[in-house]
């Protein structure tokens, strides 16, 4: 039986997790490769610390440049994260013409282009299906499983952090920074929650399922990124019983010529199963012209999950490896030469419904103002609700409006801000009513 060789450059959560699995599945995972996948070395600047897994012969090391430069192994895989050092060892490694398995996402959004490009340069495998809703198959259903379809349109949530939080404050009616603390309590949310809270994850992952859906070059510039930070219990409350959730999603959809991209809270009915994804899960509603609506759903982080994804990888190129058949499947779904540029569309340009929700002055005529100037811009306005006791003389105004172009309503709030008709800046939460329109 062929022996295939790995090295794992880090040793934290996900780095020890790959570990176990390649030690502790070790027969199960011969019985299903047809191959040994004997884990040869780790790197990590920690050689010390004990994460209670029994190494063997296995080699631990702070020299990431021992497994990069060893001749005798097949797979590196990057557990390190960050956008640095990272993108030095996949690129050394993809020039020593070694296959190369990574979860990190924020590298792929910003650098994929590149390392994409490298693989091809020397013939090796590139594969991340880690990097997106940790244990979901969502990389390999879009590569794969879904390649005779044209995907019209994705809706995701990709963040655990972020759907717990605003679970919390759903279930709970917790206050922002108090589901977040609870968040960073049970390990779901860092010390410094920036890159969840503020969408930049899910931006990340969503920049890597454009790619794969559409043969695009992968674009994280252009899209449009919003997070959760002022999502009240109030507005929860009025979602509900207008029949919607609020989660914060990861939006794609192809149109003729362009593809919108944004990741923002979003309110969708109760009736679309992403309004029933609570607390840290992750899915992925995929709408295409053959099989029409998929939906994917699983943990999107922790050390085993994500692990599992890992080796998810590791034992397709090591099946690769045995027929000799590298390369297999494209990077990115499609052969590199009709990867082509898709503009995204300029947010301004969106058309879509919305929650807009005034804190108004309790004075005649302030109604009628505001529904003014929202006239003048071209909103149509579907419903008008005005509920609650009035707190220092001013009351909540809500509104669900028609379809309405996005540059239409932030001028028309712009207008409304400067009145002295609202106190405060408007609350605006954008509706979907399905994944596909």
């Amino acid at each position: 039986m062929k022996t295939i060789n790995i090295g794992v450059l880090g040793f934290g959560v996900v780095g020890t997790g790959v570990a176990k699995l390649l030690k502790e599945k070790k027969q199960l995972l011969e019985e299903r490769t047809g191959a040994v996948l004997n884990l040869k070395a780790i790197a990590d600047i920690d050689t010390k610390r004990n994460r209670g897994i029994g190494l063997g012969a296995t080699i631990l090391t702070p020299d990431a440049d021992i497994l990069i430069n060893d001749p005798d192994i097949d797979i590196i895989v990057e557990t390190i994260g960050g956008e640095t050092i990272a993108k030095d060892f996949i690129l050394k490694a993809l020039g020593q013409k070694k296959h190369v398995v990574t979860a990190n996402k924020a590298l792929l959004a910003r650098h994929g282009n590149d390392l994409v490009k490298t693989a091809k340069e020397n013939q090796v495998d590139l594969a991340f299906e880690a990097s997106c809703g940790g244990c979901i198959p969502i990389i390999k259903s879009l590569r794969e499983s879904l390649v005779a379809n044209h995907i019209r349109s994705m809706a995701a949530i990709l963040n655990g952090t972020c759907n717990y939080i605003l679970t919390k404050i759903s279930r709970d009616g917790s206050a922002f920074k108090d589901a977040l603390k609870d968040a960073q309590a049970l390990g779901y949310a860092e010390a410094e929650p920036s890159l969840d809270i503020d969408g930049f994850d899910t931006a990340h992952k969503l920049a890597i399922l454009n790619s794969l859906a559409h043969g695009m070059e992968i674009n994280l510039k252009d899209i449009h990124v919003e997070g959760i930070r002022n999502i009240t219990p109030v507005d929860i409350e009025f979602a509900r019983e207008f029949g919607y959730a609020i989660k914060l999603l990861a939006i794609g959809k192809i149109h003729d010529k362009h593809v919108e991209a944004r990741v923002h809270p979003t309110m969708i009915p109760f009736s679309n199963p992403l309004a029933h994804v609570d607390g840290s899960m992750n899915a992925v509603v995929i709408d295409a012209d053959a099989t029409e609506q998929t939906m994917l759903y699983g943990r999107g982080a922790g050390m085993m999950p994500t692990a599992s994804a890992v080796l998810s990888d590791i034992v397709d190129i090591a099946r690769n490896i045995i027929s000799d058949a590298g390369r297999r499947v494209p990077v990115l779904g499609c052969q590199e030469d009709h990867i082509r540029p898709i503009p995204i569309l300029p947010m301004s340009e969106l058309y879509t419904r919305y929650y807009l929700r005034f804190e108004a002055q309790d004075h005649p005529g302030v109604l009628a103002k505001i529904s003014g100037i929202l006239g003048e811009n071209n909103i149509s306005i579907e419903s008008v609700h005005q509920k609650g006791r009035k707190n220092n003389g001013k009351v909540p105004v809500v509104m669900i409006t028609h379809t309405a172009k996005e540059a239409w309503v932030q001028k028309a709030l712009t207008e409304i801000s400067k009145t002295d008709s609202v106190v405060g800046d408007p609350v605006v939460i954008r509706i979907e009513e399905a994944v596909r329109e």
